[in-house]
């Protein structure tokens, strides 16, 4: 695989969607989006999946050359051996200060965009398949979308610091401890994404957020463990990655009947709440919380935005069954029935191939994330991005008992 080539001030605008800043390693997730856009998506036929776009977000990662010159420059290093609580870190590299060889490219970067941006962690150890360690370190979405950029700037700073703290929190210690490493060993790379969704009032966010796995533990029905399984939320993919209400499904088996044992049942467990960047006035500026810029709403709210249409079926209490869309008034549920098992948009095959394309490229089971933003009206065209791929541990040989 091709370098990673280097950010340049005078293509700003026309830039490569993936570029670096600094040297050293790109960290796992980097490295796994650059994969992404080098050898997967190659591999996904335009001609199956018509009207969806699939594409990696434009991104910029800092290298971790990066972090290293920050920590020594600021001495942190004696800091983080006496394992001081999470907020002290935070802090402390609040008060850091950026290497100035690599603050005209922050600079020139955040100038010329005013979309909002997530600054994901990218850590060296991301990519390791015996000790996973998705989830550990901190995402942080910022708005980018004050008039000032020296205060677009200055925020972008300050995320950035953030996810680099979040190296040394107390559960990030703990995953690194369980993988038979030392804090030291840890080097974090950053990713400033563009993030994938449209804007509604002071709410940004996608139609769909998603994880995929081409290897399903707990299949139900008429499905195999090896056909994979979706989980879609609405809003960003915080829901799904912190343990939230997502909806489930086979790929093969789009129109199987979800495992509940009544509407009633059925409701209880779908999404009613979710993730979206606030566009609007800032809350209290707290730089030492990840979600700062984030804001939780409703499924009013969402059927306010127009964003429900292709996602929901409402309840119909007459005769106890739920009906796609939102053709009549009722209690809504997010179970994605009309764009799953639409005929006329192709979610469920984008949905194979692009698990089936991941799962050859790294010749072994494979989770990938996703966001997709919809025509909030039609559904399509739809732009995808493609998030994230890593390996996946599978044991299938079976466990004898002594009786």
């Amino acid at each position: 695989m091709k370098e990673v080539p280097l950010f340049s001030r005078s293509e700003v605008v026309d830039r490569p969607a993936v570029t670096r800043i600094g040297g050293g390693s790109l960290g796992g997730k980097a490295a796994g989006l650059y994969l992404i856009q080098e050898e997967i998506i190659p591999l996904i036929d335009a001609d199956e999946i018509l009207g969806f776009s699939v594409g990696v977000p434009p991104m910029v990662v800092l290298g971790t050359d990066v972090f290293d010159r920050f920590m020594e420059d600021n001495k942190l290093w004696n800091l983080i051996a006496s394992e001081p609580p999470d907020d002290h870190v935070a802090l402390a590299f609040q008060r850091g200060e950026m290497p100035v060889e690599y603050v005209g490219d922050l600079w020139a970067l955040i100038e010329g965009m005013t979309t909002p941006l997530a600054v994901r962690s990218s850590s060296r150890l991301e990519d390791d398949l015996d000790h996973p360690f998705a989830g550990v370190y901190a995402t942080k979405m910022v708005p980018n979308n004050a008039f000032s950029a020296d205060q677009r700037f200055c925020l972008l700073i300050e995320a950035i610091k953030f996810v680099w703290a979040s190296t040394f929190f107390a559960s990030a210690r703990s995953a690194v401890a369980a993988a038979g490493k030392m804090p030291q060993d840890e080097k974090m790379a950053v990713i400033l994404q563009e993030v994938v969704g449209q804007r509604a009032g002071d709410r940004f966010y996608p139609c769909v957020s998603g994880v995929g796995r081409t290897y399903n533990f707990y299949p139900s029905g008429a499905a195999q463990a090896s056909d994979g399984v979706i989980n879609l939320a609405l809003g960003l993919g915080r829901t799904i990655v912190d343990g939230g209400r997502s909806w489930g499904f086979s790929p093969a088996l789009p129109k199987a009947p979800p495992p509940f044992n009544s509407v009633g049942e059925l409701l209880k467990n779908t999404q009613i709440r979710f993730w979206a960047v606030n566009m609007g006035p800032a809350e209290v500026p707290d730089p030492l919380r990840e979600t700062e810029y984030l804001v939780e709403a409703g499924l009013a709210d969402a059927e306010a935005d127009g964003a429900l249409r292709l996602l929901v079926s409402t309840y119909d209490a007459g005769s106890d069954r739920l009906d796609p869309g939102l053709g009549r008034h009722g209690p809504r549920a997010l179970t994605f029935a009309p764009l799953v098992a639409s005929r006329m948009i192709p979610f469920s095959d984008l949905m194979r191939q692009m698990l089936d394309a991941s799962r050859k490229v790294l010749d072994q089971d494979v989770e990938i994330e996703f966001a997709v933003r919809l025509d909030r009206q039609h559904g399509l065209p739809a732009d995808v991005g493609f998030l994230q791929v890593r390996p996946m541990r599978v044991v299938t040989e079976g466990i004898e008992v002594d009786e």
